[in-house]
C-alpha cells in the first residue's frame, strides 16, 4: 500500500511540475514579440544557403523546399508547412504585406512592426483553432506564413525572419551591384 501511496506522489508531483512549466499565450506572446524583434535587429544577418529559380535564401536546418516559382516557395519541416511570398517590386522598407496583415489587427494578438535605416517588418499572430496559431513574418516585400504551436512560436517567429531578412538582403545585393 505504501508503494502504492508512493507512486502516486510521484506522478502528482511530476503532473504538477509539467503544467507548472507550461507556458501561458501571453507569455509565449510576449517571447514570440521579444524574438522577432532580436532577430529583426541582429548585426548577424544570415547568409542565402539555398539557390531557388527565381532568387536565392537562406534555410534553417531540417527544412526543404517542396514547390516554388518566381514569387512563391513552399517549405516544409516534418509536417509544418510555410509558405514565403516574396513581391521584388517591393522595397526593403515597403509597408504594403502590414498593411494587409493590419487589417485583421482586431482579430490579432500580437502585430507589432520594427524599422531600421534599411528595412522594415512585422511579425502578425492570429488565434487558428485549440492551441493553433497563424504566424506571419514579413520584411519589405517578403512575407512567410505558417500555422504553429503556442510552444513553437517563438522559434518559428525566429527562423521566418531570417528567411525573409535573407532574402531582402541578397535582393539588396543584388541590386547594388
Amino acid at each position: 500500500m505504501k508503494r502504492l501511496q508512493n507512486t502516486f506522489l510521484v506522478l502528482f508531483c511530476v503532473s504538477l511540475c509539467s503544467g507548472c512549466s507550461m507556458q501561458s499565450e501571453e507569455e509565449a506572446i510576449k517571447n514570440t514579440k521579444e524574438t522577432a524583434e532580436e532577430t529583426f535587429y541582429a548585426e548577424n544577418s544570415f547568409e542565402s544557403n539555398r539557390q531557388l529559380d527565381a532568387f536565392s535564401m537562406y534555410l534553417p536546418a531540417g527544412m526543404d523546399v517542396v514547390e516554388e516559382d518566381s514569387s512563391n516557395v513552399i517549405i516544409e519541416d516534418g509536417d509544418q508547412t510555410y509558405i514565403v511570398f516574396y513581391n521584388n517590386l517591393e522595397n526593403p522598407l515597403s509597408e504594403l504585406s502590414y498593411e494587409s496583415a493590419a487589417a485583421k489587427s482586431d482579430q490579432a494578438l500580437l502585430l507589432e512592426s520594427f524599422k531600421d535605416q534599411e528595412k522594415f517588418g512585422y511579425i502578425r499572430v492570429l488565434p487558428d483553432k485549440e492551441d493553433a496559431y497563424e504566424l506571419q513574418a514579413g520584411i519589405g516585400g517578403v512575407k512567410v506564413t505558417t500555422y504553429t504551436s503556442k510552444s513553437e512560436l517563438d522559434n518559428d517567429a525566429e527562423d521566418m525572419i531570417k528567411i525573409a531578412n535573407s532574402i531582402v538582403k541578397e535582393h539588396q545585393n543584388t541590386v547594388q551591384k
